[in-house]
């Protein structure tokens, strides 16, 4: 037995538990529709963004490996995620439901992104510079 045979194992283990989960709902078609949009989104948006994003910054002759690669991602991700309270502003009649600023937050996210990827190149930068002086 080797690691992949362990690994998908231990997936349909969790799976499995996943789906007696959504099994004991009151209602598990209302999920399984939220789950059906998820895919639906992320294969008809997602990811084809993802690829035109790719294919323009190719295009540009930017190469997007490592650290900008990953903070496409993750920032991608997080706007994905803060998409429906960002496009639904304004009052709820249940203040407790959306109590954040999210349009604050998602940019304070986008901002850390920024950094933590500007950070390890602007590190390296200097780093270089302190070599050739020494």
């Amino acid at each position: 037995m080797n690691f992949r045979h362990v690994t998908g194992g231990l997936g349909l283990l969790c799976a499995a538990w996943g789906g007696s989960l959504l099994l004991r709902q009151p209602e598990p078609w209302r999920i399984a529709v939220w789950l059906g949009g998820a895919v639906v989104v992320h294969d008809g948006f997602v990811a084809p963004l993802v690829l035109a994003v790719a294919a323009l910054a190719a295009a540009a002759g930017l190469r997007l490996r490592g650290v900008p690669r990953a903070a496409l991602i993750v920032a991608g991700s997080l706007t994905v995620i803060a998409l429906p309270p960002l496009l639904r502003p304004g009052p709820v009649a249940n203040p407790t439901v959306l109590p954040l600023d999210y349009l604050r937050n998602w940019l304070l996210a986008m901002a850390a992104v920024a950094v933590f990827t500007v950070a390890p190149a602007a590190l390296r930068a200097l780093t270089r510079r302190a070599g050739r002086r020494s």
